[in-house]
């Protein structure tokens, strides 16, 4: 892939991962629950979940689920359903410490989740058809071009998400403003959700 296509792709891999969606509503979560330190786990699986799908993308993935809208379709809408269900979870938690003990989601489900999460799909595939197509080097190379630019992008932006919600924790201790968080959350990710299928 030619440097100018390597510089294209990094602007549009930040610009996809710091702009909000369900992943970095989960992150600022996971922020506000467990501080920086302890929502570090859930960064590290969003990034490595979208590395992961971007390098699959890369490899055929997204050619597939382009030559089968309904399939992209089908992602799109189970997810969101998926995402609905979570956002309500998200909005009637119990209240939060504002410790760094308040459990938080981890590596693995975070990394799963991606797998779920409509907008990760449309970013993925959208990027494997404009910016893997357009090399001359083999599937593999571009694939792992792909997915570790997309790292180096992912990781500062989704960070910003984390140190947001890590400085409120001390204004979540409270009950009530615990709840109004939560309840903003939930609404937050079910926006998202919105945004991403229509």
């Amino acid at each position: 892939m030619p440097l100018e296509q390597i510089i294209a792709f990094f602007v549009f891999s930040v610009a996809a991962a710091v702009t909000p969606g369900p992943s970095n509503v989960m992150v600022m979560a996971a922020g506000a629950r467990a501080g920086v330190v302890g929502g570090i786990p859930c960064l590290a699986g969003v990034v490595a979940g979208m590395t992961l799908m971007m390098g699959a993308a890369g490899l055929g993935l997204g050619s597939f689920v382009q030559a089968y809208p309904q399939a992209l379709a089908l992602l799109k809408w189970s997810g969101a359903a998926f995402l609905f269900w979570l956002a309500w979870k998200v909005a009637t938690a119990p209240p939060m410490s504002g410790t760094a003990e308040t459990e938080s989601v981890g590596f693995w489900a975070a990394l799963a989740f991606q797998w779920i999460n409509p907008k990760s799909w449309i970013v993925a595939v959208s990027a494997a058809g404009t910016y893997g197509a357009q090399g001359t080097a083999g599937l593999g190379q571009q694939a792992a071009t792909l997915a570790s630019v997309f790292a180096l992008a992912a990781l500062p932006s989704c960070a910003v998400w984390l140190a947001f919600g890590a400085s409120m924790q001390r204004w979540l201790v409270d009950a009530r403003r615990s709840r109004i968080f939560s309840v903003a959350m939930g609404a937050a990710l079910a926006a998202s959700v919105v945004l991403v299928v229509r």
